[in-house]
């Protein structure tokens, strides 16, 4: 019995000591953290939902981008700052408006109905296709005189080429959208375009012109750009419509098209313009700072405008747009030499004596 009651103990004292040996060692053993909730795919409602991915090697410079969540918005456009005016008679902006692009919102009542947000006689100027020498400087010029608000739509093609015309569009205060890389036609995926100084046929992806194009203008500025995008010949298939509003980049149609790249005299512009501005009374307006007529009739414009009884209304982006880091590259790989130097030429050169 005593031997037996020995042994029992013994058990007991051995059973004891391993459980609490398996207690020290699960003590011992750290708990991982738990891991943040991965971020998922969303439709881009949120502002900013975009951001600069950097592909691998393997892939196309040019390849879709990806969109993930973003748990901060995309970075703010800087506010337009008052311009002091020194002309009595300037049409000047009666009104400033903030749009929030999240989601892609449409603008333009010829595609668009949903934001119906401008007063009677209240007008929103436009200008695509530039930079050009010549040209846009005249624009600019007009705008200027009359201290008064644009929006433009570059070709990215164009910028690359004018990147000092549309630094001083943005130094100006005006906001700056994209227009694609080469004016395609986005309902297709065949063109044309100036391929190393030479007009050649070209196949593309769509989504590739709208990027590149976006790189591009952005590159061309040096800062910030609008989220801002425009068709080519205003042809919009959905599913473009679709990526855009992923992307968080408004979609600019038009109230009223000038048609001015059919005009060869200013005068045919300043009519087509406030013909339909009388017809419609107010309105988005599209015309092209690319055209010479445009170039030519922007001054006179803005004085009819005035006399008429017109406001110009400016559109103030809320936030900017994020370019996708393959887009970019590729458009550095498109640029040679010291087109690379983004800084403007006032700030290389400078005389000193004569």
């Amino acid at each position: 019995m005593r031997l037996a009651a020995i042994a029992s103990a013994l058990a007991i004292v051995l059973c004891v000591a391993v459980f609490g040996a398996i207690l020290l060692q699960k003590a011992s053993i750290p708990v991982p953290a738990l891991a943040p909730p991965q971020a998922t795919p969303t439709e881009g409602r949120a502002p900013g939902s975009v951001v600069t991915v950097a592909n691998n090697a393997a892939e196309s410079a040019v390849a879709a981008p990806t969109v993930v969540a973003q748990a901060s918005p995309a970075p703010p456009m800087p506010a337009a700052m008052p311009t002091s005016c020194s002309n009595p008679n300037a049409l000047g902006v009666a009104r400033m408006v903030e749009i929030d692009t999240t989601g892609g919102p449409g603008f333009g009542f010829e595609h668009f109905k949903s934001h119906d947000f401008l007063r009677e006689g209240e007008v929103v100027l436009t200008f695509d296709d530039g930079p050009w020498p010549k040209n846009t400087p005249a624009v600019l010029a007009a705008l200027a005189a009359h201290c008064t608000k644009a929006i433009f739509f570059p070709i990215g093609l164009h910028a690359t080429y004018e990147p000092g015309i549309l630094k001083q569009v943005a130094a100006a205060g005006h906001a700056i959208g994209s227009h694609t890389w080469c004016h395609q036609d986005l309902s297709k995926t065949k063109g044309r375009c100036n391929v190393n100084g030479k007009v050649q046929a070209v196949e593309y992806n769509p989504k590739d012109e709208i990027e590149m194009g976006i790189s591009a203008v952005h590159w061309a500025v040096g800062g910030p750009t609008a989220p801002y995008f425009r068709f080519p010949a205003l042809r919009q298939p959905q599913e473009l419509i679709d990526y855009l509003g992923k992307r968080n980049i408004a979609i600019f149609s038009t109230d009223m098209d000038s048609f001015d790249f059919k005009m060869r005299k200013p005068e045919q512009v300043r009519q087509s313009v406030m013909e339909k501005l009388k017809k419609h009374g107010k309105g988005i307006v599209l015309v092209h700072d690319f055209q010479h007529a445009t170039a030519e009739a922007a001054m006179d414009l803005l004085n009819d405008l005035k006399a008429g009884g017109y406001k110009i209304v400016f559109m103030q982006p809320k936030y900017s747009v994020t370019t996708i880091a393959s887009y970019d590259e590729a458009i550095l790989k498109q640029l040679k030499g010291p087109m690379t130097d983004t800084r403007p030429t006032s700030s290389v050169v400078r005389t000193i004596s004569e």
